[in-house]
């Protein structure tokens, strides 16, 4: 009972057989209330013209008159003044009936036999029995008789029951070996689906569904692929993820070991000794980055509602966040032009810090000696626009669509004194996405970069 097939194919019998047993049910009814009564009728007319055939010819002989008429497939039974009976035809089934009723029908009244037989089922039409008939008064050979009448069934439709019976088991039969069938076909999909389930928890995300179909199943099984192939993505992310993470990792290390080693066995002069030892901090100093950056992301992927929701003035917190990055630029020789306008907006205080952070950051690091960085800010009608340019190296046109993901790096020089994680980009389109906002970039190499992030104004 537990298989989905087993449990299908019972409730579509079952189904099966209640409808045939409401059809039955009011099939009765109908007989009940409309055709009932039309039989009634209809052998009450037979029986009449029977006996009034008969009384408009009377020197026919009674026996031989009764017998051809049966033999036009009725059962007849005929009781006379001494209650003696004659029958003609197949006799009754049962033949019990009160000799009061006989009385009363040779008195002139008509007996209709189906008032007294009990029960709803149209079955009781087919009831072979004397009470199940129709009596009628005879005038004959000078006395008057009680004829009781009903068609043979079982020679009129005989035949038909057998054929009836036989179609409903056929009927049956093939019914419930279709049933197999479809209910297979129907299935069959949800077994794949489960063992490409199964597939996909160990891990094994190369899965082939049937999208062909146009049904319920055909849009299960094309929205389950398209589900493989995100986790598919998603673990090869992972996974590059993981080594990337390991390579940021591993290069400061083996420079620090590297370096350290040679402090401690190397003789050397004080110059080199400090040129070794400002790598040695520099590298720590992009260890303990890439700990933070790293530690954002995951507060970001698993605690993006954490943070508390404020309105505050957004080009203070700009303004803030130049001045604490002046060592920064003042130490390269840029100048910044800050054109903000007084813009209050909602969000989350320290994650938008961030944004800012890592833009006027990276602006400052591809930024040559000289050079000079605009920071803009205007609100409009139903946005926040600030937006971020220097007049740096630039992005190639081929490297701007992959900016924003993690470890992606665009210098590909690696100039230590440029290095950067990757992963400063992507902690700004995170925070932006998360703020229903948006964040675009225009670059051209040798002439700077501009990042535009829109706000939309809560």
């Amino acid at each position: 009972m537990k298989s989905l097939y087993v449990r299908t194919v019972l409730i579509t019998v079952v189904i099966v057989c209640l409808s045939a047993l409401f059809g039955f049910w009011l099939t009765n009814l109908y007989y009940q209330f409309n055709m009932k009564g039309y039989n009634e009728q209809k052998l009450y007319e037979i029986a009449s013209e029977t006996v009034a055939l008969y009384e408009r010819n009377p020197q026919i002989d009674l026996d031989s008159y009764l017998k051809s008429i049966a033999k036009l497939n009725y059962q007849l039974y005929l009781v006379d003044e001494q209650l003696q009976v004659r029958t003609y035809g197949d006799p009754f089934r049962e033949q019990s009936l009160d000799t009061e009723v006989m009385l009363q029908v040779q008195a002139g009244q008509t007996y209709f036999g189906s008032e007294h037989v009990r029960g709803l089922f149209v079955t009781g039409f087919f009831e072979n029995t004397l009470a199940n008939s129709i009596g009628v008064p005879l005038r004959a050979e000078q006395q008057t008789y009680a004829l009781f009448l009903r068609p043979n069934l079982e020679r009129m439709f005989g035949e038909v029951r057998v054929m009836f019976a036989r179609l409903l088991l056929y009927t049956f039969g093939f019914s419930l070996l279709l049933i197999l069938i479809s209910t297979r076909y129907l299935v069959n999909p949800i077994q794949k689906l489960t063992e490409a389930t199964k597939r996909v928890a160990e891990g094994d995300f190369e899965i082939e569904m049937d999208v062909t179909r146009g049904d319920e199943i055909g849009r299960l099984a094309r929205d389950f692929s398209k589900m493989a192939a995100s986790l598919r993505q998603l673990d090869e992310m992972r996974q590059e993820f993981v080594a990337n993470v390991s390579h940021e990792i591993q290069s400061p290390l083996t420079s620090i070991q590297g370096f350290s080693q040679a402090l401690r066995t190397e003789e050397m002069t004080a110059e080199e000794r400090e040129a070794y030892l400002e790598i040695i901090e520099t590298e720590s100093r992009r260890l303990s980055s890439l700990s933070k950056q790293l530690l954002t992301l995951a507060s970001l992927d698993h605690d993006v509602q954490s943070g508390e929701i404020v309105s505050f003035r957004l080009d203070e917190q700009i303004r803030d966040v130049v001045k604490l990055a002046e060592w920064q630029w003042s130490e390269q020789d840029l100048s910044v032009d800050l054109r903000l306008q007084p813009v209050t907006v909602t969000g989350q205080k320290h994650f938008l810090n961030l944004v800012w952070t890592n833009l006027i950051a990276n602006s400052i690091k591809f930024t040559d000696p000289g050079g000079q960085i605009t920071v803009l800010l205007r609100a409009e009608e139903q946005a926040v626009t600030v937006e971020v340019r220097d007049t740096g190296i630039g992005i190639a046109e081929e490297d701007v669509p992959y900016l924003f993901e993690r470890f992606y790096k665009a210098d590909k020089t690696r100039n230590r004194n440029r290095a950067s994680s990757g992963l400063g980009l992507s902690i700004v389109h995170k925070i932006v996405r998360m703020h229903g906002g948006q964040v675009e970039v225009a670059s051209l190499v040798g002439v700077g970069t501009t990042f535009c992030v829109r706000l939309p104004q809560m």
